[in-house]
């Protein structure tokens, strides 16, 4: 049985393709659809095609009634959507078991990760590429290529709920019971971010040093908080605290009193 596929803006329009190809009449086409396509992200990036597969068997349509597509194609919803399953007509590499999965990962769970990683970023933008260091204490996910800026976000809020995301598919198939710390970084960001931050915090506490009063550097995530206590840890003349609830913190630098400078010494 032969086939040929035929893509457009939705699926109306990759039918007008097929017809206008083939010179067969809209409701004597025997077609799956493989794909109903999708807008993107806010409709900004990340847009796909609709996509069709005609059937190019020799025998006649009317034969086959129960096969025979209507003439309107009904909306699809979210989950069919994501799914990429057809309404009335399933392609035959679909056509599973309901216990089955629609994709094949691979076992190793840093493995799912890169996968689960590629689809995010393919759907955000094109020619990334992607590599793995594993480390003692975490695993970085290096992207490379690609829009930075969106993949980044504002202040790296984007980063942040990707990285968020990867990390959480990763450690649901890790059968270890110690839990995958993940980092994902875009071109460098998060070295350059650590740079910025420890400057940031060191001149914030020759400030409050000086003005004898606490600096707050206001809302930060863990990851950044972290940092700018790790970069003031050795410094006895201030001390670092996070205040506040929840996941965003306020991190607070006092100056050390005189007194407890000297018990830090002793």
């Amino acid at each position: 049985m032969a086939f040929l596929e035929f893509d457009g803006k939705n699926v109306e329009k990759a039918l007008a393709k097929a017809r206008d190809k083939l010179d067969v009449p809209k409701d004597q086409l025997k077609y799956d659809i493989l794909s109903y396509g999708s807008s993107g992200i806010f409709g900004l990036v990340g847009s796909k095609k609709a996509r069709i597969r005609v059937n190019l068997a020799d025998e006649s349509p009317k034969s086959n009634p129960e096969i025979r597509v209507s003439d309107s194609v009904k909306e699809p919803t979210v989950e069919e959507i994501d799914a990429g399953a057809s309404m009335d007509h399933k392609p035959a590499e679909t056509d599973l078991p309901e216990s089955s999965q629609l994709y094949d990962f691979p076992e190793e769970p840093l493995d799912i990760g890169r996968v689960v990683l590629h689809r995010i970023i393919d759907a955000i933008t094109s020619d990334a590429k992607i590599t793995v260091e594993e480390e003692s204490d975490r695993v970085l996910f290096n992207v490379a290529g690609g829009n930075a800026a969106i993949l980044i976000g504002k202040r790296g809020q984007t980063l942040e709920a990707i990285q968020s995301l990867v990390e959480k598919v990763v450690n649901k198939h890790n059968r270890n019971d110690n839990r995958i710390r993940v980092q994902v970084d875009v071109e460098g960001y998060l070295e350059t971010r650590r740079e910025n931050l420890e400057q940031l915090a060191h001149r914030l506490a020759e400030k409050a040093q000086r003005i004898g009063k606490p600096i707050s550097m206001g809302q930060m995530n863990a990851y950044d908080r972290r940092i700018v206590h790790l970069a003031l840890k050795v410094n006895h003349k201030v001390r670092t605290m996070s205040r506040g609830e929840g996941y965003l913190r306020k991190l607070v630098i006092f100056p050390q009193q005189s007194s407890e400078r000297n018990q830090k010494s002793l």
